[in-house]
């Protein structure tokens, strides 16, 4: 009896290169963000947009971190998975 031979992973091989080159990098924690950079009045809106689109309770939507910029610009990331369950 021998050892089994290894499956091709020639497919695997193009996914991940075509990934590469399309610079598609999934975040090791599962979690999808974006970071916007708005002034204030219009930042609160985005935000409220997220969190209507995808609910806190199934999403785990949340603003992972903001700060102030100069003239009254928020500069926010919010987070959240990329389906419920």
């Amino acid at each position: 009896m021998g050892t089994p031979t290894r499956p091709p992973l020639d497919g695997l091989k193009r996914s991940l290169n075509r990934q590469r080159a399309e610079g598609i990098r999934l975040p090791r924690d599962g979690f999808v963000r974006e970071t916007f950079a708005l002034p204030r009045p219009v930042a609160r809106q985005k935000a409220r947009e997220w969190f209507d689109r995808w609910p806190k309770q199934a999403y785990w939507t949340a603003i992972e971190s903001w700060r102030e910029r100069p003239d009254d610009v928020i500069e926010f990331t919010m987070r959240r998975l990329p389906t419920a369950d």
